[in-house]
């Protein structure tokens, strides 16, 4: 893939930023919900009919100072709008603004905006309702925004006289695509350049273990010796392991590796309906648990290093305590990457992870025995909409372009499904109850206690992620009993993670066993490149001495096929 010029590259990021694999733990929407929720917001403004009464004066003055700032701008005087504006890519043509009938389109737009946010802060009287009505509302003025329509879209109408009619007819054949091979929603990425195993999951080894629910891959070694502690990768089991091992250049797997570390990764298998009694027991004891065993017997060494990712970073918390009530000793430590283990606040997913919203879940897994991907990706598109839903309607339907070829994004639609048993337990124990942080959790016959766990850990947070905010991430600072390095990265959930070094990646690092976020995140100190270059840095003298690589699997664990196996593909 040729390297993205700037003005795309800041549009992936973006959208990359705005990925969220970890909702893809909910249903689709539940429109249902979403409308007792507007009902109930609705009802209780009522309550207070003057005030209701007093923002629709406000709304009609705005309306007539809109129609009288037009009038003016029409006549080739200047003056201020009567809603000032705000960077919006939406609406980044200089027609917005210079042109007066744009420019009142965009006031009335603003004013709409702004009743709409009167009116729910009138309504509030319960969160769960108020949050769901704000993002079904947030969602319906995304969709109604005159940017979404070819006639009231000033830079849509230019490509369209400027190619002769040609970007309407490629948008048409976009649509028709697209409602024809994508469920009717715009294509947010172009995947025919990507294949698994050649530029996406590409770094070389082996698969050198596999049972019914992953395959582990051991990589080759890329330096003459390596550290003798090795490495685990413990990712989510939501979307594929790959994130961790993306393209070339953008893998933190090929990043450990060229850095003298002996990694293995877990490769979870795509669970199908007859997976679907498998429970968060079995992830633990046939996913990271079963890897320590093969780990040991190739590489001969008792302790292991562990990194895990979002949900992989909660099951790696869950096995250190997990090994601490088994008298275990085999951990060395631990690496955790926008993981969750406190859910008292977790951020957007708290919408989603109200009693009857789980409830309904249930039902309809109770019926399919697993989550389909395909039923998860459009409610999840929402929480992003202008990002993931609306600025593809712009760009393939209205101006006829091809979406990008973009190796986020190609792994983002990559999609899995999820097991009916262990979903509902993570919900309900996590989410609704959040036993992991109270010490409640129980798994394969053992109470979790994650002060227990006494390992060295580093932690890692991303300013702009929205499934795992780092405030959150941050009180996993507060729940482990060890010695607890954090860092916030830029980016958000997918490309906080995908941060090789370069001249924008930067970081916060601060001082550590401070007590809140807040005071940590006043202390920090902002420094230029990449957390990869912090962790190795951290790494390095907890991963032992410096020795020969061991072989590619052993006598007991031979290796089975090359990377990435099997498992990815299905």
């Amino acid at each position: 893939m040729s390297e993205p010029d700037t003005a795309l590259q800041a549009a992936q990021e973006v959208a990359a930023d705005a990925l969220e694999p970890e909702a893809e733990f909910l249903s689709e929407l539940d429109m249902g919900s979403f409308g007792e929720s507007l009902l109930a917001v609705f009802n209780r403004a009522m309550e207070h009919p003057f005030l209701v009464g007093a923002a629709g004066f406000r709304l009609a003055a705005t309306m007539a100072r809109i129609g009288q700032f037009t009038v003016t701008q029409a006549a080739g005087a200047e003056g201020e709008p009567p809603i000032p504006v705000v960077r919006d890519k939406r609406f980044a043509d200089p027609a917005w603004t210079d042109n007066p009938a744009f420019a009142a389109l965009r006031q009335c737009y603003l004013a709409t905006q702004q009743f709409s946010d009167e009116m729910l802060e009138l309504g509030r009287g319960d969160r769960v309702s108020d949050a769901k009505a704000g993002l079904a509302t947030s969602f319906l003025l995304d969709a109604l925004s005159p940017t979404n329509f070819l006639f009231t879209n000033p830079a849509a109408l230019k490509r369209a006289f400027e190619t002769g009619g040609g970007s309407l007819l490629a948008g048409a054949r976009n649509f028709l695509g697209d409602l024809a091979h994508n469920n009717g929603r715009p294509s947010q990425v172009d995947r025919s350049p990507f294949i698994v195993g050649e530029n996406l999951a590409a770094t070389p080894g082996k698969v050198v273990f596999a049972n019914e629910l992953m395959e582990l891959i051991q990589y080759a070694p890329q330096t003459k010796t390596v550290h003798e502690i090795p490495m685990l990768c413990s990712p989510p089991w939501i979307n594929k392991y790959y994130i961790m091992d993306l393209a070339p250049g953008r893998s933190f797997i090929e990043w450990m590796v060229q850095h003298g570390h002996t990694v293995f990764a877990i490769s979870y298998r795509n669970p199908d309906v007859a997976m679907g009694g498998t429970t968060l027991d079995d992830y633990l004891l046939s996913g990271p648990k079963a890897a320590l065993d093969v780990i040991s017997d190739i590489t001969g060494s008792d302790k292991i290093n562990i990194t895990g990712l979002c949900l992989g970073g909660a099951l790696t918390a869950m096995l250190a305590a997990y090994l601490e009530e088994t008298s275990e000793n085999r951990l060395n430590s631990l690496a955790l990457l926008n993981t969750l283990l406190d859910y008292s606040e977790p951020g957007v997913l708290g919408v989603f992870t109200d009693e009857p919203t789980v409830a309904r879940l249930e039902r309809h897994m109770k019926e399919q025995g697993v989550l389909e991907g395909a039923h998860m990706a459009g409610t999840f598109d929402m929480l992003r909409a202008n990002d993931l839903i609306f600025s593809y309607v712009v760009s393939g339907w209205l101006m006829g372009k091809k979406p990008p070829a973009f190796d986020i994004l190609a792994w983002n639609a990559d999609s899995t499904r999820m097991p009916s048993a262990m979903h509902s337990f993570y919900l309900r124990a996590l989410y609704l109850r959040n036993e992991l942080a109270m010490g409640d959790l129980e798994l394969a016959g053992q109470r979790l206690s994650l002060s227990d766990v006494k390992h060295d850990a580093y932690v890692v947070g991303a300013v702009n992620d929205h499934i795992v905010p780092w405030q959150s991430s941050y009180k996993t600072t507060r729940l482990l009993g060890g010695q607890v390095r954090y860092v916030l990265t830029s980016g958000g959930h997918v490309a906080g993670i995908v941060n090789p070094p370069g001249p924008k990646a930067f970081y916060l690092a601060g001082p550590e066993g401070v007590a809140s976020a807040a005071q940590w995140h006043a202390a920090a100190e902002q420094k230029a490149g990449s957390w990869w270059e912090d962790w190795a840095e951290w790494a390095g003298p907890r991963s032992g001495e410096l020795v020969a690589p061991p072989t590619m699997g052993s006598k007991r664990y031979p290796p089975l096929a090359n990377a990435p196996g099997a498992y990815v593909l299905g």
